[in-house]
């Protein structure tokens, strides 16, 4: 066995000790003639040259004490299906015993071959893979990390942003039996420290150079790596004085090695010999993904094979692909949404496109996808895009387009009623002659609108179509979706399906499906997934439409959290059921009346650590305030606060080019065209009253900042959600001042 990487000495030598897979290769398994021009070719490889400076390993440089394994086999693992070959009696496994996330790729490559799975345009150098080659690249890329000494069961830290590369590194460490510990390049050098130090992780992969200079100071020189892989960029460019005496290998050279080595295997099988693999399981943990620390520290969420294959089979209810669908990618794709969308989708041929959040507005018109996986925010983005596009229109074409828009709202207003889909928690079934009455009303009042909104759609929404070019779906998880964002694209035919999950399932709970689409609502929950409400107080079971903590039970809830028993056992019981710290209710089952189609569905009202409790007894979800504030133009982010108990406060960061728009147009600005700070504060306050009317509470004092909050300032997580306990500790004094 290999000693623990603490004791592992990195070494960087002109004759690199062979790396023990080499090793068992050549005194277990090859036949001399495969053996030695393997090993020719290792040795070739490994001779370090000198490029500006930086040392290179171009080929499996790991330390002396890997020898060791000279007198103990070295265990391995493999995915049973897509690298049956290595197992006795592997080729008689289906295309349908999946065991492991990577036995996807061997199905997909069988039905998919020549189909392009991948496109990464803004990488260089630009790829586009098909599946079978994208198979062959997990596949070289697994057997590489064996050759340079990867075990099963150690952790390598995969800290990089989304590419083609990251998924290929990805599945090419699970295949090995080795389990990643994921994050992006946006998150902290002290937080990425942290996550690689508490999962005991033994080596680095890293997205690029500059990425790498920028942790070379802080991380690199704190950290045990036995080896370090660079996906994209050029090792000559590394920072010399971090990489001194590690390791290093690009993505090539792992591909590389994988390839010669697993060459060198299809010989030795040739010649009659075998090496011993053993296959992972279902219940091993495939990788470690850190939670993104709304509240408090982050803990290492363990998701096992099951659990990911519990999403992979089950998403195609809410995401009906077809092969040829185009999805565009822009999620970090360490975030168990993306991630577990991503496997769910290749193994139903579809096209994937990776771009960014600058690139996001060109790639919609010029791909076309069939679906986006995004989080709110950006539906909002494009929500307020479209938005501002008509302010801007001249006079008359602003009037129609508003006037059509309201038309279609009332429209589709109407049209859920006779569908059955209006969502309410009463679970009183209404008398038969009052529902006939609403639905006649109903019917007639889409009938005289119909023709208004069908206009709607020539004049104004093909346009936004085009420019949006979302043609199937748009999913939306992550966070909450508001309500006015929701209704909006309704009104207009894009549609967006709302889902909710937490990295502990995996993620997907519960999501709403493309033909019953009820708004306010996160859908109905997955196959095989158990969902109950109960007291926050007693813990007692409560009917359907009344609110209370969301607790989960089903395949795809986590195996605990790493070295974390106590936090495991506070979220998880002994029969299953794991507490999701969110508040909703299910809607109530009515067989007829305005929302029969909405039974059973799951609707969310916050978070139960956010709610403050005034001294009156009252319970108020801050999330309700926040989404009707945050529809004003004059306001950019929110933070609803209630530090006396006795009445709300507000951080709010303003939107400052509106503010001055507003001001202008209302003529208040000073002689210097500057607006005072209690004008803006009375701007706000106005603009509270106007959208948080029918909420059940009010704002009373403000705080207005002008830092917005950010991922690098660290009030928002890498998946862009307020870090809610980072804003309140960060300003508790002003928060203070303003009740004083």
């Amino acid at each position: 066995m290999l000693p623990p990487s603490g004791q592992m000495a990195a070494l960087c030598s002109p004759t690199p000790p062979l790396p023990s897979s080499l090793l068992l290769l050549r005194r277990h398994c090859l036949p001399p003639s495969s053996a030695a021009l393997l090993l020719r070719r290792h040795h070739r490889a490994a001779t370090p040259r000198r490029r500006g400076g930086v040392p290179r390993c171009d080929a499996a440089a790991i330390s002396s004490s890997a020898g060791s394994t000279l007198e103990h086999p070295v265990r391995r693992k493999c995915s049973p299906l897509l690298e049956s070959a290595l197992l006795p009696g592997g080729n008689g496994l289906t295309t349908h015993d999946w065991m492991a996330v990577p036995d996807i790729w061997r199905t997909a490559a069988e039905k998919y071959a020549d189909r392009v799975a991948l496109v990464d345009p803004y990488h260089e150098p630009p790829s586009e893979l098909t599946y079978k080659q994208l198979e062959q690249e997990i596949l070289d890329f697994s057997q590489g990390l064996r050759v340079i000494g990867v075990a099963p069961d150690e952790k390598l830290a995969l800290f990089a942003d989304n590419s083609c590369r990251w998924l290929i590194a990805d599945q090419g460490i699970m295949a090995t039996g080795a389990i990643n510990v994921v994050r992006g390049t946006r998150s902290s050098d002290e937080e990425l420290f942290q996550i690689y130090t508490h999962s005991e992780s033994i080596a680095l992969v890293v997205d690029s150079p500059q990425f790498f200079n920028r942790l070379a100071e802080s991380f690199i020189s704190r950290i045990n790596a036995r080896f370090v892989v660079l996906l994209w960029g050029e090792k000559s460019c590394l920072n010399s004085k971090a990489v001194n005496g590690i390791p290093l290998y690009d993505f090539k050279d792992i591909t590389q090695l994988g390839r010669e080595s697993r060459n060198a295997l299809r010989h030795s099988r040739e010649q009659g010999q075998q090496v011993v693999f053993e296959t992972i399981t279902p219940d091993d943990v495939a990788t470690l993904i850190y939670t993104s620390g709304t509240s408090g520290t982050p803990k290492g969420v363990m998701l096992t094979h099951r659990n990911l294959l519990h999403q992979i089979k089950n998403l195609w209810d809410f995401v009906p692909a077809v092969p040829g669908d185009r999805f565009l990618s822009m999620l970090p794709p360490w975030h168990a949404y993306e991630r577990a969308s991503e496997y769910f989708i290749f193994t139903y041929g579809i096209q994937q496109v990776y771009t960014t959040v600058k690139y996001l507005k060109e790639d919609l018109q010029h791909y076309q996808p069939q679906y986006i996986v995004s989080v709110p925010l950006v539906y909002e983005t494009l929500y307020s895009s479209i938005q501002r596009q008509i302010s801007s229109s001249s006079t008359a074409r602003k009037f129609v387009a508003l006037a059509l828009i309201k038309i279609s709202l009332l429209y589709m207003e109407a049209k859920r009623i006779y569908e059955g889909t209006v969502l309410s928690n009463n679970p009183v079934k209404p008398s038969f002659i009052v529902y006939m009455v609403n639905w006649l009303s109903a019917r007639i009042v889409a009938a005289l609108l119909w023709p208004l909104h069908n206009l709607a759609k020539k004049l104004v929404y093909e346009k936004i179509h085009s420019a949006i070019g979302i043609s199937k779906a748009g999913i939306s998880g992550g966070g909450s979706l508001p309500m006015h964002v929701d209704r909006f694209f309704e009104a207009i035919g894009v549609k967006v399906q709302n889902g909710y999950g937490l990295t502990e399932t995996s993620p997907v709970v519960a999501a709403r499906r493309p033909f019953c689409n009820v708004l306010g609502t996160v859908g109905h929950p997955v196959k095989h997934t158990e969902i109950k409400v109960v007291d926050i107080e007693t813990g007692e079971v409560l009917p359907d439409g009344s609110k209370g903590v969301v607790k989960v039970r089903g395949p795809q809830v986590m195996k605990g959290y790493y070295k974390n028993p106590s936090s495991t056992n506070k979220v998880l019981d002994q029969e299953g059921w794991f507490d999701t710290g969110d508040i909703g209710w299910i809607a109530p089952h009515c067989p007829t009346g305005p929302s029969r189609k909405c039974g059973g569905m799951l609707v969310l009202e916050g978070r139960a650590k956010d709610t403050i409790v005034l001294t009156t007894g009252e319970n108020v979800e801050p999330a309700e305030i926040e989404e009707a504030a945050s529809r004003s133009d004059l306001i950019n982010q929110i933070v609803v606060v209630g530090q006396d108990k006795r009445r709300l406060g507000a951080i709010i960061v303003p939107n400052y080019d509106e503010v001055l728009a507003t001001a202008k147009r209302k003529s208040i600005l000073d002689g210097n065209n500057e607006l005072a700070k209690d004008k803006v504060l009375n701007l706000l306050y106005d603009e509270l009253r106007t959208w948080t009317a029918d909420c059940s509470f009010q704002i009373g004092p403000i705080l207005i900042l002008d830092e917005p909050f950010t991922v690098d300032n660290g009030l928002l997580t890498p998946t862009l959600k307020i870090r809610r306990d980072k804003v309140t500790a960060k300003y508790h004094r002003e928060i203070d001042a303003l009740y004083k």
